[in-house]
């Protein structure tokens, strides 16, 4: 297996070429490897949203929403 990266414009159907070859086995943990980096983007993505979101003061009425709704749930 070559170390050296490919070149960005030859990536992509270097990767197809390559999955197409692979077993079952092979391809399921291309698969789980594919989802985790979902996951880690994601994650990125939803954190440094929340954090701008916590910085602008959108959150700073949050307790006070969240006893709110839950005095009004008690009562229902």
């Amino acid at each position: 297996m070559s170390t050296v990266l490919p070149h960005p414009s030859t990536l992509k159907p270097d990767l197809i070429h390559r999955i197409e070859s692979m077993s079952e086995e092979d391809l399921r943990l291309v698969h789980e490897v594919l989802l985790h980096a979902e996951k880690d983007r994601l994650w990125r993505e939803i954190s440094a949203e929340a954090e701008d979101e916590r910085n602008s003061g959108k959150w700073e009425m949050l307790p006070e929403i969240i006893t709110e709704v839950r005095s009004q749930l008690r009562q229902a």
